[in-house]
Formats: C-alpha cells, sequence, structure tokens
C-alpha cells in the first residue's frame, strides 16, 4: 500500500514540473501570419489599416497572440506590409492627386431609391 501511495506522489510531482511551451516563440511575423492569420484572411495587405504599431500590437497581444514577443514580430510584419517599402503612408496633402494623373471627368448622380 506505501508503495502504490508514493508512486501516485511522485506521479504528481512530474506533471506539475511539466512546463507549458510557446510555440510562436522565434518565429518571423511572416510565419506567425502564415501559421495563425492565413486561415481566415488571404493576405496580410491592409489588416493594420492605417492603426499606429502600438495599437495594433495591443490589440493583438489581448486577442490573437500567445506572447508580447510574437504581437510585437507580428505587428511589425502586418505595418510593413501595409505600407510600401520606401513610400510614406501618404505622399501630400489629403485629397489632391499626383500631377501626372489625367482628372477624372465628374460622375452623374445617383438615382433616388424609393421614388
Amino acid at each position: 500500500m506505501k508503495r502504490g501511495w508514493s508512486a501516485a506522489l511522485l506521479l504528481l510531482i512530474g506533471m506539475s514540473v511539466a512546463r507549458a511551451e510557446d510555440l510562436d516563440a522565434g518565429k518571423s511575423g511572416a510565419r506567425l501570419f502564415a501559421d495563425s492569420c492565413a486561415t481566415c484572411h488571404r493576405s496580410p495587405r491592409g489588416l493594420a489599416k492605417g492603426r499606429f504599431r502600438l495599437t495594433l500590437y495591443l490589440f493583438l497581444q489581448q486577442h490573437y497572440t500567445s506572447s508580447a514577443d510574437a504581437a510585437s514580430a507580428l505587428s511589425t510584419y502586418l505595418q510593413s506590409v501595409d505600407t510600401p517599402a520606401g513610400k510614406p503612408a501618404q505622399s501630400g496633402p489629403r485629397g489632391r492627386r499626383p500631377a501626372t494623373r489625367e482628372p477624372r471627368p465628374p460622375r452623374p448622380p445617383l438615382p433616388v431609391r424609393g421614388r
């Protein structure tokens, strides 16, 4: 009887020593997206939606990633994909088009529904 009790005690001690493993540790942002996000999202483009990196990081950390490091890597990756390399997020004041484009002709108004 005493021998069975000590085996059960050793089993409990062994189970308590087992540690959780972070499966996302050391993965790049692109790999995290491919493993976790690509199931629902076809592309990483547009997911940052012009958010500040800090707010995106906090959102991902709270809702989608298992660690702060994974949230940081994923938010950095999403912002790098959202903004083309070498170009600023906005090139000039809003509402102005580059001078190389032809202006579009005005569109006719939409019909009024319900009449």
